[in-house]
């Protein structure tokens, strides 16, 4: 018998089906007109079972008594399309979403429908809307039974989010696969299966599964699509932690697997390394990491252009036509000074510092590390009392990491990299760096000053001697008057409760209906899940936070401010904080942004001075997220180690505007590093802005796809259509006039 068109009407035992598509020709693949996905029944037609044998399907003419009114006929019209399950033409899941998509989120869907096997890299801007566009081509593959499964892969703390998303967008149910769950789901199999085998649908934490023994068994069992989201922490950079490399061998063996589908999604796939940026494109094809982009033809940039999209706000904002609300990102400074109390402390430490680098002409290795040592220690008692505390009374050793890095024991270590510095991409842990390595012991005098200096900072814990406290309870007052409720990020956990115990009492003295909250990684993912919904119910809120929210994490929906209370060191961590609040979905007109420093504090003035404003000028001028240079990094290491080693030169201050500012005139280290790192970041922008009118996919037209999606509306129905509906339906039915 002659093929059937998939969607054609059938007739066989009894019903009438509609026609799925089918890669075998002899078995016919049906569903119940109406019914749902279980439904769906497999034909053998070569049995030739006479009972089996479809029939064109035939309904009956009307009657004169079918006749109605023309208020009921066109509520039947409308009830008919908005209930259709199945949609036609070119996109076969919109009829099946909870969500309308907005027409730019469609471009990553066009490009996977243009590929024999997905493969594709989507790096817009944060708070585009990433996610829905992956759901969408979800979507789409499964409903043309291009894939049966998928699999999310994400950092841990975001699991929870992702299933969310899959349920509240595409009506599917997911699992979570990480440590705490794996044994629960499988008691739930039986037989042999694996997890990775047995459910259709997952999210996992790639830090579950990197390991060697899980990794084997996943690449071996991992679904026909895998999404690999923050896909910029799975990159291969030189001299990456084991625990990254880790990472990246896992999506680099899922990637070579012939026929695997792949979806990275990214908003800071360039880091300014260009390595790290080619491993990820390698990922989508072989030769891409080698392609050098700068020098590439225009034949090798179309074809990129394949499995590449990056738009940042303006590329989308009018897009068709169409207006897609951002709110408007008020960002600002906010200066204090030092108390008395706080500037001598902070002299006397910096002195401290400086005597602990001993210059020795014959173990160079040895005083770089005494001297991330004390960049730490000033680091941590800059953020507050309480984060100096913790390390002093952890006596910081010639050697202190970050938490979770280990460093080698070797008298003479040969890493160059600093290992107290923020991770560049990806967050890896909000204590205090107090694991250390003891290459030799301090000495008598020093553990008295080191007690002494804890003691100081005890007394210096208090709103009058801690200007940076004062003042950021001033800013939340003034948000929260103003109806904003903010986030308020730390970078350690030790501050996040300092802040949270001293701001409470006070804030909720004048705002008794406020709800503050401290959330760190010491709480476990659903407590902060948990937290975050709650504090929805609360007129007023604010949410004290370490980086473990600032990536990934959706704030659009109860916050609409944030505070740095203290500086990120990189750029990119300062735009991934400010984007969970600042983002499609907004409902807040307007969102704020403050960057507290102080106006003392050299640290604090090289870090805004050198990069963050120049970062933030950018940004506004160009709308382009500026990625973190490849030696910028070092060049801050060089101008704050110019100030920890040369105890005689002072960094000027001068006031401009009644804010005190920094002066490099008189700092020769800090000049040089300084020029030197505007002129990386102003090539780093330039290159941004070449690689973002590559890669816009101003190439797909509007005019291409907005028949395809108007005709898509007019079959089932649009959010007007929807409208009209329910209050005509209110009002026929039952009477109820909506004005």
């Amino acid at each position: 018998m002659k093929t059937l068109q998939p969607g054609k009407l059938v007739t066989l035992r009894g019903r009438d089906w509609i026609v799925l598509p089918s890669e075998d020709p002899d078995l016919l693949v049906v569903k119940p007109l109406g019914g749902s996905e279980e439904e769906i029944a497999g034909i053998y037609l070569p049995l030739g079972i006479e009972a089996d044998l479809p029939v064109d399907a035939t309904f009956l003419p009307p009657a004169k008594e079918d006749l109605g009114d023309l208020s009921t006929a066109r509520l039947l019209y409308d009830s008919a399309r908005l209930a259709f399950r199945n949609g036609a033409g070119p996109f076969r899941c919109l009829a099946k979403l909870s969500f309308r998509p907005r027409s730019y989120q469609m471009v990553p869907l066009i490009m996977a429908l243009r590929q024999e096997e997905v493969r594709l890299l989507v790096a817009d801007d944060v708070g585009v809307g990433k996610t829905i566009e992956a759901l969408l081509v979800v979507k789409e593959l499964l409903d043309r039974r291009k894939i049966r499964r998928f699999a999310v892969i994400c950092l841990p703390h975001l699991c929870e989010q992702w299933q969310a998303e899959i349920r509240d967008k595409l009506d599917l149910e997911a699992v979570i696969i990480r440590s705490n769950t794996q044994a629960r789901l499988d008691r739930q199999i039986q037989g042999d299966t694996s997890v990775y085998d047995y459910y259709p649908y997952q999210v996992i934490s790639i830090d579950f599964i990197k390991g060697d023994t899980r990794r084997d068994v996943f690449v071996e069992q991992c679904p026909e699509l895998a999404i690999v989201d923050e896909a910029h922490t799975c990159a291969r950079p030189a001299g990456a932690s084991a625990s990254q490399q880790q990472r990246y061998h896992l999506v680099s063996r899922i990637a070579h697997k012939p026929g695997q589908q792949l979806i990275l999604l990214t908003a800071t796939p360039h880091s300014g390394k260009p390595e790290e940026f080619h491993s990820l494109l390698g990922l989508l094809k072989a030769e891409f990491e080698t392609l050098d982009l700068p020098q590439s033809s225009p034949a090798q940039r179309r074809e990129l252009a394949r499995f590449f999209v990056q738009r940042k706000r303006a590329d989308v904002e009018k897009w068709m036509g169409e207006d897609t609300p951002f709110p408007r990102r008020d960002p600002f400074e906010w200066p204090y000074d030092l108390s008395p109390g706080y500037g001598l402390f902070f002299e006397e430490i910096l002195d401290f510092s400086r005597k602990l680098i001993a210059p020795d002409p014959h173990h160079p290795a040895q005083r770089r590390m005494q001297y991330w040592a004390a960049l730490a220690l000033l680091r941590g008692v800059m953020s507050s009392p309480a984060a100096g505390i913790e390390m002093l009374n952890t006596r910081l050793s010639a050697l202190a990491t970050t938490a979770g890095v280990e460093t080698t024991t070797a008298p003479e270590p040969e890493v160059e990299e600093n290992p107290v510095r923020d991770t560049e991409f990806g967050f890896e842990g909000d204590n205090t760096p107090t694991q250390v390595v003891e290459q030799h012991d301090w000495t008598s005098h020093q553990r008295q000053q080191l007690r002494g200096f804890a003691g100081q900072l005890a007394a210096l814990a208090n709103p009058k001697d801690d200007q940076k406290l004062a003042s950021a309870e001033l800013i939340l007052e003034e948000w929260l008057s103003q109806k904003f409720n903010p986030v308020v990020f730390c970078r350690y956990i030790a501050t996040a409760n300092y802040l949270g115990e001293l701001l409470a009492p006070r804030l909720k003295a004048r705002f008794p209906k406020l709800d503050l909250q401290v959330i760190t990684s010491e709480l476990p993912d659903e407590l902060r899940k948990q937290r975050i919904e709650e504090m929805g119910h609360s007129p007023l809120r604010v949410l004290i936070a370490t980086d473990c929210l600032s990536e990934g994490i959706n704030l659009q929906a109860h916050f609409t401010g944030v505070l740095h209370y203290d500086l990120p060191w990189n750029p990119n961590r300062l735009e991934q904080r400010e984007g969970r609040v600042d983002r499609f979905g907004q409902m807040a007109p307007e969102v704020k942004a403050c960057l507290l420093y102080g106006a003392d504090n050299p640290i604090d003035g090289i870090v805004l001075d050198v990069l963050l404003r120049k970062v933030r000028q950018i940004k506004r001028s160009t709308g382009i997220n500026v990625p973190f240079p490849e030696d910028s990094q070092s060049i801050i290491d060089t101008i704050t180690q110019a100030l920890l080693l040369n105890p005689d030169r002072k960094i000027a201050k001068r006031r401009d505007k009644g804010q005190l500012q920094f002066s490099f005139d008189d700092f020769d280290e800090a000049a040089k590093a300084k020029a030197s790192v505007t002129r990386k970041v102003d090539e780093a922008a330039e290159r941004e802005k070449i690689s973002r009118s590559i890669f816009a996919q101003n190439a797909i037209k509007a005019q291409e796809i907005e028949v395809d999606l108007r005709e898509v509306d007019e079959a089932i129905g649009d959010p007007k259509a929807v409208e009209e509906f329910v209050v005509a339906a209110l009002n026929d039915l039952f009477g109820v006039q909506v004005r």
